[in-house]
């Protein structure tokens, strides 16, 4: 066939347009939600952004089980927020190390932390989510925090950060929960996997298209948990305390985002591939739960990535010259984008940079959800996960 002069033979047309409309899609996901972060902080630097200037009580709820160390290292940084009127509740979930000790001990130290308990052999399946239902019960505040044992605020100012939000119309508020750069692949493969999630669901959140949030940097109302009945509809999973609750009662009207450097919570990162993948795979076994408008655009996003890479593969292959420098032309200017949403969106954050690791990463984390989305869970003897 001939196009303005060249001829295409049908294969390098179907391929070519294959690779187009991946492309495109692509660049809509990117710029439409992944560029949310970048698009909200210029929002707010032109004062197009409202917040609220009344600092209302906040809960800060922590469920804990056998963190004696993380709970010694991080909790202080929680207890010491420069907030005029907050409570900090930990609940010990069954915890056999010396959190109970270490508690008692911190309660003398800091008047506004308080705690209760999961009895150790609570029959349960997901003990987290009893433990995090006596903690909003007993808070005496309807603004309620949550984040996990694990977590150091970014400063002094998180709560602060955090709350601002919660216009009268607001009923959660999504922050971004980091974890610690270390050395070596895994790290980087962590980090970025926490990245590119994280710009996904602020990114939708901000486009008025909220679906998840996570347990490291959360919040939302005492009266909107008791509204949707708490976890009673998910009790029969080990997860989803957090991810599910959001995408169940969260819309366009009642959720807002939290993108500024000192709101961010950090985390302790698996130090090995197996725990890693174990967090991933527990992660992932909620997602059929979403809503089928959240599925649909959390799928659709792999799969024109995927399709994208092996249309741009099937050019360079079954190809001619012009074929082969326009898929090219396409592949470089996506790269181009992520490079500048990617590393921008980082470099807010206080992350590290990614480029040469960018392609590898991008490719190969859809390939590890797709394993345990199929294959994996049908070969996996699962145990049941009891936090």
């Amino acid at each position: 066939m001939e196009f303005y002069g060249f001829y295409f033979s049908l294969i390098e047309l179907i391929v070519l347009g294959l690779l187009l409309i991946a492309f495109v899609h692509q660049l809509y996901f990117y710029f439409r939600y992944l560029n949310g972060v970048l698009r909200l902080r210029t929002k707010i630097k032109k004062d197009k952004v409202s917040f609220q200037t009344e600092q209302p009580p906040v809960s800060v709820i922590i469920c804990a089980k056998d963190e004696s160390e993380n709970l010694r290292k991080f909790l202080p940084f929680v207890l010491q927020q420069d907030y005029p009127n907050f409570e900090v509740i930990v609940i010990n979930d069954g915890s056999t190390d010396e959190s109970d000790i270490l508690l008692n001990d911190l309660s003398a130290e800091y008047t506004n932390l308080r705690t209760t308990f999961v009895p150790v052999g609570a029959n349960n399946l997901s003990t987290k989510k009893l433990g995090l239902t006596l903690g909003i019960k007993a808070a005496k505040n309807d603004l309620l925090l949550f984040t996990d044992a694990d977590c150091m605020p970014e400063d002094k100012f998180w709560i602060a950060r955090m709350a601002r939000n919660f216009s009268t119309e607001t009923e959660f508020v999504l922050g971004y929960g980091a974890y610690f750069n270390k050395k070596g692949f895994l790290n980087r493969l962590i980090t970025y996997d926490t990245l590119f999630i994280g710009l996904q669901y602020l990114g939708m959140a901000a486009a008025r298209k909220p679906y998840m949030g996570v347990g490291r940097n959360l919040a939302y109302r005492k009266e909107t948990f008791f509204a949707h009945k708490g976890f009673a509809a998910t009790l029969h999973l080990s997860s989803g305390d957090d991810d599910l609750m959001v995408n169940k009662a969260c819309n366009s009207e009642n959720t807002r985002v939290e993108i500024s450097s000192d709101s961010i919570t950090w985390s302790e990162p698996n130090r090995t591939y197996k725990g890693w993948f174990y967090q991933k795979e527990r992660h992932l076994s909620v997602s059929a739960y979403y809503k089928g408008s959240s599925k649909f655009r959390l799928a659709l996003e792999p799969m024109t990535r995927g399709l994208f890479y092996l249309a741009f593969i099937a050019s360079l292959v079954f190809g001619g010259l012009i074929v082969q420098i326009a898929a090219g032309v396409l592949f470089v200017a996506r790269f181009i984008v992520q490079l500048s949403i990617i590393n921008g969106s980082s470099k807010h954050f206080g992350e590290r940079k990614y480029v040469l690791t960018l392609p590898v990463l991008d490719i190969f984390l859809p390939l590890v959800s797709l394993y345990i989305l199929t294959i994996g869970r049908l070969t996996t003897k699962r145990k049941p996960a009891r936090w």
